[in-house]
């Protein structure tokens, strides 16, 4: 597998963890459902398969030593974005459990936090699993039975990592980046506020226009008024 292929996998692997992402944070809201719980749990194990794919990739592609300078310095890059998106994995997975063990859904102990968001998270989930509709056959505890698996699978991410770093030493520190920070957003911003930068230019153009013909037009009286008071001073003297 090239780095086309590794780069998809990556691309995935970002999108499907910033929807877990957005769906933890609705954990213990208004929102919070059972549905949501089942969410959480999919979209997790869709995260986790392809990390697990993306390492067994790159890895063999760091420690094959017939890799060309150029394109392992490419991998490498593309390893330190795997890292990142597995440790807001393993942060957000943390931060699922302990908001899932605060709020159970079937014996809730406090009120449900009014976060101000409404509405379902099957859209998320579903963008997330690359469906056109999710699917819901989860039992009705799953709150409780999935934290037990929730628990388990935060350790799997965690010797993940670890032996991440035994087998591939990458220092990210040592690792340059092709762009500047931020550059995609720049680029997706510009193109998507175009429009509206060129209203504005026209319109500061217009009253820019307008503010010089005034100011003209005051200047050249004023103008006036100067030369006939000299002339009446000269004609008095």
């Amino acid at each position: 597998m090239g780095k086309e292929e590794c780069k998809a996998l990556l691309d995935a692997l970002s999108k499907v963890t910033a929807c877990y992402r957005h769906l933890v944070l609705t954990v213990g809201g208004t929102a919070d459902s059972q549905n949501l719980r089942e969410e959480l749990k999919k979209t997790r194990q869709k995260a986790q398969e392809l990390a697990v794919a993306s390492r067994n990739q790159l890895t063999a592609a760091l420690r094959d030593k017939a890799v060309g300078k150029e394109d392992k310095a490419e991998y490498e890059r593309l390893w330190v974005i795997f890292s990142s998106c597995l440790e807001i994995l393993e942060t957000d997975m943390r931060r699922a459990l302990e908001l899932g063990q605060e709020f159970p859904l079937n014996v809730p102990k406090k009120s449900l936090i009014q976060t101000g968001m409404s509405g379902g998270t099957s859209g998320v989930a579903a963008r997330a699993m690359s469906a056109q509709n999710m699917k819901y056959e989860a039992d009705s505890n799953i709150d409780v039975m999935d934290l037990k698996d929730l628990e388990n699978e935060i350790n799997q991410v965690g010797e993940m990592m670890y032996e991440m770093e035994m087998k591939v030493n990458v220092p990210q520190w040592t690792v340059e980046a092709k762009q500047d920070p931020g550059a995609e957003l720049k680029s997706t911003i510009s193109v998507g506020a175009s429009s509206i930068g060129m209203i504005s230019v026209e319109e500061n153009k217009s009253f820019c226009d307008v503010s010089k013909v005034l100011a003209g037009i005051i200047f050249t009286a004023v103008l006036l008024i100067a030369i006939i008071l000299a002339v009446c001073v000269a004609k008095l003297s």
